[in-house]
């Protein structure tokens, strides 16, 4: 084999994508359905809005943006599906003030979803909607003007300020890109996502980011591993000589703070990284199973194999006794007064939340000990703190996966401890 030549895991890459990446047509008809369904709770919500304040907003469009749209959203969302809508109002029929805006619907949506956990909030760009099972909806607030001169329509988008943006020209720009490469952006779009996802504490760029840099840098092979190597090499090389990335359609930059820049910086490095790690599939003397696990260590997904657990039976046996001399609750508060099990989240939780955690020892004991690991890049400094008590409190402050650790003491002994897994996205 030449040391150009990649090891041929064709079979295998593809059986991963068609399986574990691209999600099925049921799926994507699923979320649809959702966004159907809390597309109505505006309209009546904001119906009720209208007659309690003697206003008389109108929506005149709705259009399906981002990933739905694009048809690249990911299975390893692990249900955490974003769903973006595009709300459209008259210019005419709409305040300035971008605040009030996003107050009204923000009101209209809480009339109408007093069943979620979490009330519908308004940030910076949009208002979402949290589902506990973890997809949340953003709906999108735009304003349009007609040009008498062609009878066209000018849109600009609800954010901090109202800034020019047409929500149908990515959907266009998209299709076009992806139609002339015979469909392989998007499936490369794909397979980036599923990268930049695989360790949650990452703080990567969105999937506009992404989809430009694939589109930009498409590099077409016969075999999807090959193209997938190739395009997000070439997307590093651009990277490190250039990390401005500007929206195809207006030629602005989509970078608008330092957050967003750091994303890109982040991308790049974690590009880097993951390319050594497959450099072995270039060794003459790389095997399968060489292959199966660099590529395991680049998208960490089960599809590649599973470490085998040599102390299982032992930690089995651990968590059996640690159940025997500890009763642990963790309740989770999202604002609205009322508590619910951290269980009944699966693990995966907004930000802004408080939980209250609450240890009953089943045995004497001389002290409690709680230890906070921070993972991911958010967390910065605030990486590991420790707390003492029977119960505490904390807060959803960071992305990522982390973990809360109860130890119950007898003297300088650990009698019993419990890791809780706080996964925050």
């Amino acid at each position: 084999m030449s040391l150009l030549t990649m090891f041929d895991l064709e079979k295998k890459f593809t059986s991963f994508y068609t399986d574990c990446v691209k999600l099925s047509d049921q799926e994507i008809n699923s979320l649809r359905e959702k966004k159907r369904i809390n597309i109505d709770r505006l309209r009546d919500g904001l119906s009720e809005y209208n007659d309690e304040n003697n206003a008389e907003y109108k929506i005149m469009e709705i259009i399906e943006q981002g990933s739905v749209a694009m048809r690249t959203v990911t299975q390893h969302d692990q249900k955490e599906y974003d769903i973006d809508v595009a709300v459209v109002f008259d210019s005419s029929n709409i305040p300035d003030d971008t605040k009030k805006v996003k107050s009204f619907i923000e009101d209209a949506l809480q009339r109408k979803c007093k069943q979620f956990k979490a009330s519908p909030k308004a940030k910076t760009n949009a208002v979402t909607l949290e589902y506990a099972s973890g997809y949340h909806i953003d709906f999108a607030i735009y304003r349009r003007t007609l040009n008498f001169y062609d009878s066209s329509f000018e849109y600009e988008h609800c954010g901090s300020e109202w800034r020019s943006r047409d929500p149908k020209a990515i959907n266009k720009w998209f299709k076009e890109e992806n139609d002339g490469s015979d469909k392989n952006v998007r499936r490369v779009v794909r397979l980036l996502k599923m990268f930049c996802k695989s360790n949650p504490g990452w703080l990567m760029p969105g999937g506009l980011v992404q989809s430009i840099l694939v589109a930009e840098r498409i590099q077409i092979r016969d075999r999807l591993d090959e193209m997938f190597f190739e395009t997000i090499k070439s997307i590093k090389e651009r990277l490190d000589y250039n990390k401005e990335i500007l929206n195809p359609v207006t030629g602005q930059s989509i970078l608008y703070n330092k957050k967003d820049e750091q994303k890109v910086k982040n991308l790049c490095s974690r590009l880097g990284s993951g390319i050594e790690k497959l450099s072995v599939l270039f060794n003459d003397n790389c095997t399968e199973d060489n292959a199966m696990n660099a590529w395991k260590n680049f998208f960490n997904h089960k599809f590649w194999g599973e470490d085998i657990q040599k102390s299982f039976s032992e930690n089995a046996m651990l968590e059996a006794r640690n159940e025997e001399l500890l009763r642990l609750t963790a309740l989770v508060n999202m604002g609205t007064g009322d508590s619910y099990p951290l269980g009944e989240f699966e693990g995966r939780l907004p930000k802004g939340c408080s939980i209250y955690f609450q240890v009953d020892p089943l045995v004497p004991y001389t002290k409690v000990e709680w230890i906070v690991h921070n993972y991911g890049d958010e967390a910065e400094g605030d990486l590991y703190h420790k707390k003492e008590g029977r119960t505490v409190v904390e807060h959803t402050k960071y992305r990522g996966n982390h973990t809360m650790t109860c130890k119950v003491y007898e003297g300088g002994r650990v009698l019993a401890q419990k890791v809780i897994p706080v996964n925050i996205r």
